[in-house]
């Protein structure tokens, strides 16, 4: 029987999709760009108020952004909004936060004509009936990358996320640590948890991570690995940049796409570059944080970028990578990597 994955990088705007299949060319493999699911059910949301029908959401948690956007908006209309207490957790984990907002925990819809949404970060019934109109089947192995910030109550989610990578780094930022699968994934990242449920068996990561994982597999930026390299995703939502040699991961930045022009990129990379990159500084300009190895060996010179946004870099000459030869995969194609690597399977030609 030949090996088959569906892997999928959720992102705030757009759910990167590959199907692959051992034995079949990785270039004639399914590989979709869609909009991702809080980009699908922003939409239906918005749908219902105007409309002007009261909404009720089940299901678990997943990604905000978006959907949480519409949901502040259909309440600002008036508009009544139920959800069950885990679908509620995507809006906030918090359930009083959640009822200060507006919104009704129930475990039941209360009114008869509520439009009734399923909160869930991926939607295998929409991808088979999609693939099932081109005589193709879904694999029953999945890869699945989602940006995590982990449940916390009381405190920053900013601060709580970034914790995680700091705990990361500290036992070795080993780029194999990154993948969790059955039974692996820390309780408080409740999203890959949700997602493990929805899809048992599946091997998640961090967005980030994935990205890392992918950028990687481009041939000149594998190459750098031994002198050491700054990967930087610069997706729609978040800046991600790692100091990787080898496969150790000896530092890690994360900010906000939006807050990030080119004179402040080129800025965060020297200073990350040159190790004196604080965590408190990025947090203080609306990131994440940031946080280096004491051991770094320091001055990483190649860059290599990956992301949807990749073009704000190019004034700073990186190496563009193309893991693969698709460089929006990247994602994707680190899902594939880490999950061929646990079942110890070869990578696809060309990588």
């Amino acid at each position: 029987m030949a090996y088959r994955l569906l892997a999928i990088d959720v992102g705030s705007g757009t759910q990167d999709v590959l199907v692959y299949q051992e034995g079949r060319p990785l270039e004639n493999s399914i590989q979709l760009i869609l909009p991702s699911q809080t980009v699908i059910l922003a939409r239906r949301i918005a749908r219902a108020t105007a409309e002007g029908r009261p909404l009720f959401l089940w299901g678990r948690v997943m990604g905000g952004g978006p959907c949480v956007g519409a949901i502040a908006d259909h309440l600002r209309a008036g508009l009544p909004v139920y959800a069950t207490p885990a679908a509620a957790k995507t809006i906030r984990d918090d359930p009083a936060e959640v009822q200060a907002m507006g919104v009704e925990i129930v475990e039941e819809p209360p009114v008869r004509d509520a439009v009734s949404l399923e909160l869930k970060d991926v939607d295998l019934d929409a991808l088979t009936q999609a693939l099932a109109l081109f005589e193709e089947t879904l694999p029953g192995r999945y890869a699945v990358a989602v940006q995590d910030h982990g449940e916390c109550f009381g405190e920053s989610q900013r601060r709580f996320r970034f914790r995680h990578w700091e705990s990361f780094i500290r036992a070795g930022g080993r780029l194999e640590a990154l993948a969790y699968g059955p039974g692996e994934v820390p309780p408080y990242l409740t999203r890959m948890a949700a997602l493990q449920q929805l899809l048992p068996g599946a091997l998640v990561m961090d967005t980030g991570a994935a990205a890392i994982h992918g950028a990687l597999l481009d041939p000149v930026a594998d190459a750098e690995r031994t002198a050491g390299l700054i990967v930087l995703n610069l997706g729609n939502e978040h800046v991600l940049g790692a100091l990787v040699q080898g496969d150790r991961v000896y530092g890690i930045f994360e900010h906000h796409t939006h807050l990030v022009d080119l004179g402040k990129l080129i800025e965060l990379v020297r200073e990350f570059r040159e190790g004196r990159l604080s965590n408190d500084a990025v947090y203080a300009d609306g990131g994440h944080g940031a946080v280096i190895a004491p051991d770094y060996p320091g001055h990483f010179h190649f860059l290599a970028v990956t992301g949807p946004r990749r073009a704000l870099a190019r004034p700073m000459e990186p190496y563009f990578a193309v893991p693969l030869g698709n460089m929006m995969l990247s994602g994707a194609f680190g899902l594939l990597a880490a999950a061929l690597e646990r079942d110890g399977l070869p990578l696809p030609n060309g990588s």
